[in-house]
């Protein structure tokens, strides 16, 4: 029990970690700041590579949400906490934005203008939501459940 839990904080610590540097990579940042010019790191620049890399983490944290969910659920074991419901409220939206950000690209799709720019941004706002929540919450030792 106690070695499933630890095994699901490094999968998510990894999976957070990867998503925010290839969700970022997705914007031109680390090409605009040099950061890609440091060796090793040129990959950070390609479109393509980390945008495969964001899919295949985004998979990852939606199929640990869900087992956290249904483990839950029929467990039954403790009470969410403030921070929980915070943390589970803004990945739920994360999810959302980036499902609908991800039909937008599929063939045959069309999506405004004006709901594509929201779909972003508040993609965008979800993302450093979470990265302040989840800071503070390691910082404060916070857990999702009681």
């Amino acid at each position: 029990m106690k070695t499933t839990g630890k095994l699901r904080k490094y999968i998510y610590g990894i999976t957070f970690f990867f998503l925010v540097l290839t969700g970022f990579g997705q914007m031109p940042v680390y090409k605009r700041y040099y950061i890609s010019d440091i060796p090793g790191l040129e990959w950070l620049s390609q479109f393509y590579i980390t945008h495969v890399m964001h899919y295949i983490a985004s998979f990852v944290l939606i199929a640990l949400v869900v087992y956290v969910f249904i483990s839950f659920i029929f467990r039954g074991s403790g009470k969410i906490t403030g921070s929980g419901y915070l943390k589970i409220f803004i990945l739920a939206g994360l999810i959302v934005s980036g499902s609908l950000l991800v039909i937008r690209n599929l063939p045959g799709v069309f999506l405004g203008h004006n709901l594509i720019i929201v779909l972003d941004l508040t993609h965008l706002a979800l993302c450093m939501m979470l990265m302040a929540v989840s800071f503070y919450t390691l910082i404060t030792k916070k857990t999702w459940v009681k």
